[in-house]
């Protein structure tokens, strides 16, 4: 016998390639002109942006560099609640046509935006990105043009895929089918700082399946955000599908979680502010027209789970050093903390504190930078606080990093944490920047560690084993199964990729819809059943009811 052939998908379902911006390279000499019209040339004023029309409120705030306090990357306009009002009603009225256009037009639009993003705004945005919100440029690359084309591109792929699934029966003069409708009324994107590609995406994914969105975008990634604006309006998006609207997420929330029409929340952000809108939306319950669909993605506490029998200390090195400290720790699914057998700990040690030493830390501008600057001062205060802390601890040993420094950027080295304690603070909270909390077992109490990891905190975004050991790794995976909605083995815990391995998490890391993968995308549809009887029915009575001869 043959192989057994497997179904193919359309030649279009592959990733974005990534440009590796080596010197002499075209790419590299394009960003680099980007970045120096950024920081040369008149600094960009962002408004609002409702039915196609701009706002300049007058309510400005300032978007700076986070490694460079003095760059002004752009001003931007707040949206006042009278206009937050007009959005709303303005989305609904953009619904009526936009729901309305074949799938083929909505996803051309999405198609055509995914290939300005490639080619001509890639750099602009990569520029955007890295002095905006700190990312190195390897890390702009990453989400700013590959994820955020492959969202679209991908996704639109996707919706195909979703309007073909048919039922698979007819009887006989009937046909049956399935029409995927956008929701009743509005949705509400909430979208945080640290993947522009998130950003992107949270109103994207409602919009390809036909709604239409209010985009509350982070106020630490205005500029980014902009760019994705522009070029999803030069794709052909209409005027009032995609309401531009910075500002204040608390008064935007309140305003939209009262509204008859309000459809869905698409949410990127914290446990405490998602859980608040949540009880908003709970408290609101009578007044909407249809049960709002709720999409979140908010803490982790990610963990690398080390096993005796793991001995390629270098790798496990590498992929510690790259899941906790690439972009600053600030990636929802970044090692925050660890599990490791005393057995080999000082040799993993020894490698981690060696390969640290070569971090470079600085202003992305800087092309051979591997970190730069926490985003604000508040997430810097935070990391100072969880810092000075660890060092007082009679629980905790510092053995790298420690330091820090706000006279020019929000600057805090990457710091390795030891802990005697596995329920200490910086084991079990969130911090969201560059400090990973290791702490070592005695090989003999496995099983019991086992069950701290899975236990000790509340979240359940992402985390990953590492074991050489078949048998090994497959009790890990069965124990920690529900401590990760995305599960790596012999692999850091971050990097996802669209169409590879969708995103999301339980217990309090979000609603685990999995951004990235068509289950997403099934959240923003309400489908209706068709039945068509195409034969007339001759008569009422069952065939039972026949008389008995």
């Amino acid at each position: 016998m043959g192989a057994v052939k497997m179904p193919r998908r359309s030649m279009a379902m592959v990733n974005e390639p990534l440009l590796h911006y080596k010197p002499g390279s075209p790419e590299r000499a394009i960003l680099r002109a980007e970045l120096d019209k950024l920081k040369n040339g008149p600094v960009l004023e962002v408004p609002c942006v409702v039915n196609g029309k701009e706002h300049f409120t007058g309510k400005v705030v300032e978007q700076r560099n986070p490694s460079n306090h003095e760059q002004v990357v752009c001003r931007y306009h707040n949206a006042t609640p009278e206009l937050v009002k007009e959005a709303i009603e303005g989305a609904l009225e953009a619904k009526k046509s936009f729901e309305g256009l074949p799938v083929q037009t909505r996803l051309a639009i999405f198609k055509k935006a995914a290939d300005l993003l490639s080619t001509k705004y890639r750099a602009e945005l990569c520029a955007a990105v890295m002095a905006g919100t700190g990312k190195s440029v390897w890390q702009a690359e990453i989400d700013a043009a590959v994820e955020m084309v492959d969202f679209w591109r991908i996704g639109a792929e996707y919706v195909e895929e979703i309007y073909a699934m048919q039922p698979p029966l007819n009887d006989f003069g009937v046909w049956n089918r399935m029409e995927y409708r956008p929701l009743e009324g509005f949705v509400l994107a909430v979208t945080p700082f640290n993947f522009i590609a998130i950003g992107g995406n949270l109103p994207s994914s409602p919009a390809l399946m036909g709604n239409v969105c209010l985009w509350k975008p982070s106020s630490n990634a205005i500029l980014s955000h902009w760019v994705v604006k522009k070029v999803l309006d030069e794709a052909g998006l209409p005027p009032g599908v995609m309401q531009f609207l910075p500002g204040s997420g608390g008064m935007m929330g309140e305003i939209c979680t009262q509204h008859r029409e309000f459809a869905g929340l698409h949410f990127t952000g914290s446990t405490g502010v998602f859980n608040s809108i949540y009880q908003e939306i709970a408290k609101n319950l009578a007044n909407y027209r249809s049960y709002p669909r709720i999409v979140g993605e908010t803490g982790g506490k990610n963990f690398h789970f080390v096993h005796p029998s793991f001995v390629d200390i270098d790798t496990l090195a590498n992929q510690t050093l790259r899941g906790a400290f690439e972009y600053q720790g600030q990636k929802c699914s970044a090692t925050s903390r660890m599990y490791i057998p005393e057995s080999i700990f000082e040799w993993f040690k020894d490698s981690l504190l060696e390969k640290m030493k070569g971090i470079k830390q600085g202003d992305p501008d800087d092309f051979s930078i591997f970190m730069a600057a926490v985003i604000s001062k508040g997430s810097f205060q935070t990391c100072k606080s969880y810092i000075d802390h660890a060092a007082q601890s009679p629980d905790c040993e510092i053995i790298a990093g420690g330091g820090y420094d706000d006279s020019k950027g929000w600057f805090v080295e990457p710091t390795v944490i030891v802990t005697k304690d596995p329920h200490y603070q910086s084991m079990t909270q969130e911090i969201f920047g560059p400090i990973l909390t290791i702490y070592v077992y005695e090989d003999s109490a496995l099983e019991a560690t086992i069950d701290l990891c899975d236990t000790s905190t509340q979240y359940a975004l992402t985390g990953s084993i590492f074991a050489r050991d078949a048998a090994a790794i497959a009790h890990l995976s069965a124990r920690l199964r529900n401590s990760a909605g995305n599960f790596y083995i012999n692999d850091k815990s971050t990097g996802s990729i669209v169409g590879q391995q969708p995103f999301g998490g339980g217990r309090l890391s979000g609603t685990n819809d999995k951004s990235g993968s068509m289950l997403n995308l099934l959240r923003w549809t309400s489908v209706r059943s068709i039945k068509e009887t195409m034969t007339p029915l001759g008569d009422w009575k069952y065939p039972s009811m026949s008389a008995e001869v």
